[in-house]
């Protein structure tokens, strides 16, 4: 962490946001820019990764370290670097299509990995930037360009699967709500380990409401003034359970006893230093970094 102090404005890119007006990825944007400020992350020590869709665009309005990849693939792409580079700060963005339909495999491996990296998810519950087709999280009934008799699909719950898959950090939040939504993002990111945070961003083309604040306002229930404990993990999947019916926020699950990816190759090194072994990450070092 540096030691002088930043600002949102040291984040922000001259690139301007085209994003539809009213789009809840706006409010998604400045809570990072206030999250990092308040870290105190310089921004030559940020990496960005991201997918394809709206909120993919993320990674090129900040001035960050940054790198917009193939639909699905942010995760990857940031465990690669933060393998690279250790010591760079890893976040990866997207939307709920990119994360839980083509990207969806990658969930289960980047949380048993356990990599220090925090993974924000704008979750519209709709395919927008190719014009409003049905995703992954799309609630049943919906009517769009690929249902026109309504959506009659299941739709996929993240924060079941994040959970399911044994992720130690799992928080969930709204655009209604920023000031909840910084210190959530601030948590996750300082978090060692694999964070991730589902952010409910209403997607004000296409929708399912008229009013989405408004409706996101009356399903929201704060988990600050529930008294619900983090470091219960059946009282966690209770809650991933009412996604979609009720939007919980807040931090839905934490466990600290997780080790991180980049400590457990460090034991592993030291394991295979101790036993007079050559650790293949030296031998990749010596014949083709060094050269």
């Amino acid at each position: 962490m540096e030691a002088c102090p930043f600002t949102k404005k040291d984040f922000q890119s001259d690139l301007k946001p085209i994003w539809c007006p009213g789009c809840g990825d706006f409010a998604v944007l400045n809570s990072i820019y206030q999250a990092l400020a308040g870290i105190g992350i310089a921004p030559h020590k940020l990496a960005f990764l991201s997918g394809i869709g709206c909120s993919s665009r993320i990674p090129g309005y900040t001035t960050a370290y940054g790198f917009n990849s193939v639909h699905g693939r942010s995760l990857p792409m940031a465990q690669g670097v933060k393998a690279a580079n250790p010591d760079l700060t890893v976040l990866a963005a997207g939307g709920d299509g990119d994360g839980f339909s083509i990207g969806g495999g990658h969930i289960s491996h980047i949380v048993r990995r356990n990599p220090d990296i925090t993974y924000i998810v704008m979750d519209n519950h709709i395919y927008g930037l190719t014009k409003g087709q049905a995703g992954p999280t799309t609630v049943p009934g919906t009517v769009s360009v690929t249902t026109p008799y309504g959506l009659s699909e299941t739709p996929v719950n993240p924060l079941l699967q994040i959970l399911a898959s044994g992720c130690g950090f799992v928080a969930q939040g709204s655009t209604h709500d920023m000031k909840q939504l910084v210190r959530l993002i601030e948590d996750g990111i300082r978090y060692k380990g694999f964070a991730f945070i589902n952010i409910d961003s209403p997607c004000v083309t296409y929708g399912r409401e008229e009013d989405q604040m408004k409706e996101l306002k009356a399903r929201a229930v704060n988990l600050e003034e529930t008294g619900h404990d983090a470091k219960n993990k059946l009282a966690a999947y209770a809650i991933a359970e009412e996604y979609g019916r009720k939007l919980h926020c807040g931090l839905i699950y934490r466990n600290d006893t997780l080790t991180e990816y980049t400590e457990l190759q460090r034991q592993v090194k030291v394991a295979a230093k101790a036993a007079g072994e050559y650790p293949r990450e030296e031998i990749f070092e010596r014949n083709f970094l060094v050269h």
